[in-house]
């Protein structure tokens, strides 16, 4: 695990593919006490509810061949175009100045998305990431989980 030092007015983004959880450190990096400032849910139903037909068919342009296309995954492709919506704040709230140091919490895949959605000033203002998914965790939880690691 790595050391995580949340300071006081420091951001925290708790998120996954479908919710976003802008919390603020109101107390210092040895006594969390984090507020919540923002929630983004996203509608974001299986796959299955979201296509609406069969995956396509490619024929060869000599003979009689012919393959399938690979379906697309609407629920993925959903939750990556969520994460470049999250990190286009996080982009907006350094460049206005709310936003001086960033912890990222969300499992490894989103946190990818994330850095890579990130612009590269932005990334300077990230001192921390969490690769896990804690959406689903009160706020009292995950200030005690993100101090343990700030004692590591």
């Amino acid at each position: 695990m790595t050391l995580v030092r949340i300071h006081n007015k420091a951001w925290v983004l708790v998120g996954d593919g479908r919710k976003a959880l802008f919390l603020r450190n109101e107390g210092d990096a040895d006594l969390l006490d984090l507020r919540r400032t923002a929630v983004r849910l996203d509608e974001n139903p299986a796959t299955r509810e979201q296509g609406t037909d069969a995956p396509g068919r490619a024929h060869a342009s000599v003979g009689g061949a012919r393959s399938a296309m690979e379906n697309t995954d609407w629920h993925e492709l959903a939750e990556h175009r969520f994460a470049e919506s999250v990190a286009a704040e996080i982009d907006a709230a350094v460049r206005s100045g709310a936003c001086k140091e960033i912890t990222l919490v969300a499992p490894p895949k989103v946190l990818g998305d994330l850095r890579k959605s990130l612009h590269g000033e932005t990334l300077k203002h990230v001192k921390g990431e969490v690769a896990k998914d804690l959406t689903h965790h009160r706020i009292g939880d995950i200030e005690e989980i993100l101090g343990k690691l700030g004692k590591i």
